[in-house]
């Protein structure tokens, strides 16, 4: 396979990769739900969504292992944002979601939808409310 060939099976598997992402991630990543008599944000799968006191509006400060614990509510252009939601760049370029410019994260201790056991984890992380 020549250089050219190949360069051109590569940007059609790209291609395919980025529609195929963008087709499967159109909906909205976050909403106001209420479960149990608690109103919170939680992404589309209901699992609740917390804020960072060390972030700054619009700028996340959760990398590297605090990022395995916290991962990070991830984006794309293509995705339907309710208002007051918005989406912010990170260091490495990717897309985090945000409401009202402060980005929001999981927790990786929650198990299913309703659990808040990341609430108040070291006085900074906090239940995302409308």
């Amino acid at each position: 396979m020549s250089f050219k060939s190949l360069a051109l099976a590569s940007a059609a598997l790209v291609a395919t990769t980025v529609f195929a992402f963008a087709d499967g991630h159109g909906a909205a990543p976050a909403a106001t739900g209420k479960f149990n008599g608690e109103i919170y944000l939680m992404d589309a799968q209901k699992m609740t969504l917390y804020t960072f006191d060390k972030d700054q509006k619009g700028t996340s400060n959760c990398y590297d292992g605090c990022a395995a614990k916290w991962p990070p509510l991830m984006g794309n252009a293509e995705m339907a944002l309710e208002k007051g939601y918005s989406l912010i760049e990170r260091k490495d370029g990717g897309l985090q979601v945000a409401y009202e410019d402060q980005p929001l994260y999981l927790w990786f201790k929650d198990q299913k939808p309703g659990d808040m056991t990341g609430d108040g984890v070291k006085g900074v992380w906090h239940t995302a409310r409308p």
